[in-house]
């Protein structure tokens, strides 16, 4: 879908861009592409807050612009009736990976596989040599469980039924006291 915008100096070639803006946040497609890029270089200057639409769309491409750049292809935009300036470079996306990478050098800290270096290996060690002298053995952690016993009916012995439910044993098992 080629679009074509008629001299964006002027009043109403910004009006005609903003009623085209309305309903649209890119020039075309569903993200930024070349033909964004067109347009914004041939607006001479940013476009006045009375262009609600196309001052808010100036600002996204020019912060887009600022931060990676815009690797959409566009379908073809022109811009007649005014002198449209050099198109604006942006800059590769992989030179600014690199770039960021060699900036950050604070991530080598950082094993995303486990690896285990020297430091961690003798810290553990320490840790389970501490564990041993100590002698203790560790507890795990606790629950609670609540178990509701209801009688089949009106003629059960409880004091039966709970001697039955108590005669029940493993290790670490504490029988609290019954409400009944």
């Amino acid at each position: 879908m080629a679009v074509t915008f008629y001299d964006l100096s002027s009043t109403s070639g910004l009006k005609k861009l903003d009623e085209y803006l309305l309903s649209r946040s890119y020039i075309t497609g569903y993200q930024a592409s070349k033909d964004d890029l067109t347009v914004y270089a041939a607006l001479p200057t940013a476009p006045s807050a009375e262009y609600v639409n196309v001052s808010r769309w100036y600002k996204h491409i020019d912060a887009l612009l600022r931060i990676s750049g815009v690797s959409g292809e566009g379908s073809g935009v022109t811009v007649e009736g005014t002198l449209v300036a050099e198109p604006v470079a942006t800059p590769p996306t992989a030179d600014t990976k690199a770039a960021a990478a060699e900036d950050d050098d604070d991530d080598d800290d950082v094993d995303l596989f486990g690896e285990e270096t020297e430091e961690e290996k003798k810290a553990a060690e320490e840790r389970a040599a501490a564990v041993k002298a100590s002698g203790k053995k560790k507890e795990s952690g606790k629950s609670s469980v609540l178990l509701d016993v209801k009688p089949w009916d009106d003629e059960t012995d409880m004091k039966k039924l709970e001697e039955a439910v108590r005669s029940v044993s493993m290790e670490g098992l504490l029988w609290g006291a019954c409400t009944s």
